[in-house]
């Protein structure tokens, strides 16, 4: 797989990353062993640069991904984060950006992941109660005694990433960005590029939407978050299947999976571009990987942009609940 750099002087990870939060929750039951199965062939397949965080499990996620990198650590780009809190009661999640917790967070990602070091290590949410600036000089400290590498910030207004650049460089913005989720064009994007930082679509297929098996919530299993998203609720997943219907008629003339094409059409929005979605099976891992050989002409772009309009999508990404942890 060809690589790609991560922002202007950052290092060189694999064009598509993978997401590794499903192979632990929010999709249906575990299973560790395929999930295992899934990272050792994302590093066959060139997939170097995987993607968790301390709060996915909570922090069984690391510890599932430290496992299965052991032996193979000098071929990762190995990011995680911290700052956000999942309460296990089942009550709402919270943040944290203190300094404190930043280094006490990142000493048991260590620990769990079994490294030396974190190659990106990304603040999950901004915490209000915490200046950005205090939150980004603990994270530098980490940079200086070698526990991280590089910094990463998710879910960022513009403004935060400029105040936090201004403390130490920000060398990727993970948000969400899809065909469906084309909001960080008009604010963060942007705002990385004049930065020179690189841009880390999550949920790229619009969480499985675009792979266009999701056709109703009754085959979902009971736990599968998605059944508490707008854009999955009645009525609006009504409407936006005739998006990945669209998006389907391409594909086939591409000679593609819906997926893949939604891979590709994100690939082609920039070279500072680098999609990690997630998989926790083989299959799908292999179908995501085979979207870097998907080629899209101009008039491809146009006829896909046609087929899904910016504000065509039915529902909002997340509840009113989730997005008051986020900077819009």
């Amino acid at each position: 797989m060809k690589p790609r750099r991560l922002g202007r002087d950052g290092p060189l990870v694999s064009a598509i990353g993978l997401g590794c939060m499903g192979m632990s929750q929010s999709y249906g039951r575990p299973d560790e062993a395929e999930a295992v199965a899934t990272l050792h062939r994302a590093l066959d397949l060139g997939i170097t640069f995987l993607d968790t965080a301390d709060v996915y499990g909570p922090f069984t996620n690391e510890e599932l991904v430290g496992r299965a990198i052991r032996e193979r650590r000098d071929e990762v780009f190995l990011a995680t984060k911290c700052g956000l809190l999942s309460d296990t009661s089942g009550g709402p999640m919270g943040v944290d950006g203190s300094p404190d917790h930043i280094r006490a967070a990142c000493h048991a990602s260590l620990r769990r992941l079994g490294v030396q070091t974190i190659d990106l290590y990304y603040l999950h949410r901004v915490d209000p109660r915490t200046p950005i600036e205090e939150s980004v000089r603990a994270m530098a400290g980490l940079v200086d005694e070698g526990k991280v590498r590089y910094l990463g910030l998710s879910e960022v207004s513009p403004r935060t990433l400029r105040r936090a650049h201004a403390v130490h460089p920000i060398t990727a913005v993970q948000s969400e960005y899809s065909l469906w989720t084309r909001e960080p064009e008009a604010g963060v994007l942007p705002a990385c590029r004049e930065l020179g930082v690189g841009f880390v679509p999550f949920s790229p297929l619009g969480r499985g939407f675009f792979s266009g098996t999701v056709r109703t919530l009754e085959g979902l299993p009971a736990n599968d978050f998605r059944r508490r998203l707008p854009r999955f609720q009645e009525g609006n997943l009504g409407e936006n299947l005739g998006l990945v219907d669209r998006l389907g008629t391409i594909a086939r003339e591409k000679g593609c999976t819906p997926a893949q094409l939604a891979l590709a059409w994100l690939l082609a929005q920039g070279d500072d571009i680098v999609p990690i979605p997630g998989t926790k099976r083989r299959k799908f891992l292999e179908e995501n990987a085979a979207a870097t050989e998907v080629s899209l002409s101009a008039s491809d772009l146009e006829r896909i942009g046609a087929a899904i309009p910016k504000g065509s999508v039915a529902g909002d990404r997340y509840s009113p609940e989730s997005f008051a942890l986020i900077e819009r």
